[in-house]
């Protein structure tokens, strides 16, 4: 079964991004609670910005679950990437994904690469040295969250962000190239509504390898207010039996609570339907 997830961010540095709640975590959980959401997905400046003490008495008052932690942070705030043709900085880069790794696997809650996973060309390295490098940094920090108990999971994002991978079956590529299990796929509908031919078919070409999908609409707003089809989007999960969040990585529009009412409608909608 679908879970429903909706994000947070407490990151200043990314205001105006695609997240629902902002700033209030502990108002925010209460609110994502009372929706009726079965978790939260966390973006915070540094691991530990939240304590562990803090995270979980809300979330065990809540009874909500931390569905990933978000490493997006150390590119946003501080320039970090695993492709940076800079080896201290490559170093750097990998330890805070280590670090957030650690912290969401307190709450059993993988941590993303997006962002971070950075660019090739341009002043920095070449295309076969840069995925040389990620492919070496997803096999170490997949083997690092292996012994916290959870996965690793990485992100292909829209050409406009990153020209590693952009879609599905690239993504597949590289874990297969990257030689690891303990990695699994983030499937983002929103950069999927730009580089996939068909949103479904890329689902598909995922299949077993999707371990989170961010449910949002196609114009970055909250599911239902874009052009999406989620009929065959949905159907596409359920036909490889897909049991992770569908996490609302979303503009908070026309406002957090707004937009988080209008998600979980959809999500109920689409996941839930009687």
């Amino acid at each position: 079964m679908v879970k429903s997830a909706v994000t947070i961010s407490l990151v200043e540095q990314a205001r105006g991004g695609p997240f629902v709640y902002w700033d209030e975590f502990e108002a925010s959980v209460r609110s994502a609670a009372a929706l009726g959401y079965d978790a939260v997905e966390l973006f915070a400046p540094a691991p530990g910005f939240v304590t562990a003490e803090r995270v979980e008495k809300i979330l065990a008052e809540t009874g909500l679950a931390l569905a990933a932690v978000g490493t997006g942070a150390g590119m946003v705030i501080h320039k970090l990437s695993l492709t940076d043709s800079d080896p201290a900085r490559r170093l750097q880069a990998g330890t805070f994904i280590e670090q957030m790794i650690d912290y969401g696997a307190l709450f059993g809650a993988p941590a993303i690469i997006g962002s971070m996973q950075g660019r090739w060309g341009g002043d920095g390295p070449d295309r076969a040295t840069a995925r040389g490098w990620l492919i070496e940094a997803l096999r170490h920090l997949g083997q690092h969250a292996a012994t916290r108990g959870v996965t690793l999971i990485y992100e292909p994002l829209n050409r406009y962000e990153t020209n590693h991978c952009n879609t599905m079956q690239q993504g597949v590529e590289l874990l297969t190239e990257a030689g690891t299990s303990s990695v699994v796929l983030l499937a983002d509908l929103f950069h999927m509504n730009i580089e996939e031919v068909s949103i479904a078919d890329g689902l598909r070409d995922g299949g077993k390898h999707i371990g989170h999908v961010h449910f949002v609409d196609s114009n970055r707003r909250p599911a239902g207010n874009g052009h999406m089809n989620y009929a065959p989007i949905v159907e596409a999960l359920s036909a490889f039996g897909y049991e992770g969040y569908a996490s609302a990585e979303a503009f908070p529009w026309p406002s957090p609570q707004s937009a988080a009412e209008q998600t979980m409608r959809m999500f109920q909608t689409l996941f839930r339907p009687k």
